[in-house]
């Protein structure tokens, strides 16, 4: 069973003064849900975890861009540490790709996958899909689904968070940093129209932000 840090739907969170939030967005955030410290090291427990699981194999890893890119890079560095001062080490090569399924705050149906005709590549190894975060699971099974038809030896998907939602497909991720409520969550590379990559924790969008930063 995937273990993972839940975080209740009736969760405080923390005040934004308690912490180091860009002035440019303090009117637009409501709490700090998850700090960047709890982050780091949940983080920190995946690596080690992956390296248990895959160790001995060459994986690739395919970042989910762009809202997996920090996870993403702080996930391999972890991994990185562990194969410098472990016994078991596991011979890394990256590669990226982009999956868009928003428009503003909105899922829609449309599922694009930017880079899949490089997917060929991937046949016969070992891949650990890197995602940000995992809401109704549709956009990771199309892309799994893309993935399967050229034939890779082994997947699995890291996702930082796996939100609780009605909407979901009942999908769920090899790994899992955060089980998260049904909010609209931003900061750690998790975008709202672009907007808020540049924050280092994990805040709930208040509702002027969305009309503030809707296109």
């Amino acid at each position: 069973m995937t273990s993972y840090l839940q975080i209740a739907d009736d969760e405080k969170g923390h005040e934004l003064d308690l912490f180091c939030v860009p002035r440019h967005y303090e009117n637009d955030l409501d709490k700090v849900i998850i700090p960047h410290g709890l982050i780091m090291d949940r983080t920190e427990r995946l690596a080690r975890d992956i390296i248990q699981d895959m160790g001995g194999h060459h994986i690739v890893a395919l970042c989910v861009l762009k809202g997996g890119y920090k996870f993403f890079a702080d996930l391999l560095d972890y991994i990185k540490a562990l194969n410098q001062n472990s016994d078991k080490s596991v011979p890394l090569t990256v590669d990226f790709i982009r999956v868009k399924s928003y428009c503003n705050d909105k899922a829609t149906n449309n599922v694009k996958v930017i880079g899949g005709d490089e997917l060929s590549n991937l046949a016969g190894k070992n891949v650990l899909i890197v995602e940000d975060i995992v809401e109704t699971g549709r956009t990771m099974q199309t892309l799994l689904s893309l993935l399967n038809e050229c034939n890779p030896k082994m997947v699995k998907v890291a996702s930082l968070l796996v939100k609780r939602t009605p909407r979901s497909s009942g999908y769920r991720p090899d790994y899992i940093g955060f089980e998260v409520p049904d909010a609209f969550l931003v900061g750690y590379a998790l975008d709202y129209n672009e907007y808020f990559r540049d924050l280092s924790h994990i805040c709930i969008l208040n509702e002027q932000a969305r009309e503030k930063y809707r296109v």
